[in-house]
């Protein structure tokens, strides 16, 4: 499941992500990214996975799909968890976007949450 959190403000979409995604939890949320997308030029990414237990092959497609198409329309994404696999992705994708990519500890949860806010 995706649960838009309360701090989503403007362009700014926080997101917790928890158990195993579906295709449906993914088609979901994605017209909210794009209106956000559409109205604002771009956005931010606070993503919550310190309960997220992965996807669906549809729902990482989907996931894929969107970056993909979005790759240049993510300014900033803070990852906030504790599992070895975040530190490789958010690497990866600092390396390969042009979004400012940071990983977090569960326990720096407030620490990301001031830094995606800072334009």
């Amino acid at each position: 499941m995706l649960i838009l959190l309360p701090e989503s403000a403007s362009d700014l979409v926080c997101l917790k992500a928890a158990g195993k995604l579906t295709d449906e939890d993914c088609k979901g949320m994605m017209p909210r990214l794009q209106a956000v997308i559409a109205e604002h030029g771009s956005l931010r990414l606070y993503a919550d996975l310190t309960e997220f237990d992965g996807w669906d092959w549809r729902a990482a497609w989907d996931d894929v799909a969107f970056g993909i198409k979005h790759w240049n329309d993510i300014s900033k994404i803070a990852l906030i968890g504790d599992a070895a696999w975040e530190n490789l992705a958010a690497k990866i994708t600092d390396k390969i976007t042009s979004a400012d990519v940071r990983k977090f500890a569960a326990d720096q949860a407030d620490e990301a949450l001031d830094w995606i806010k800072t334009s």
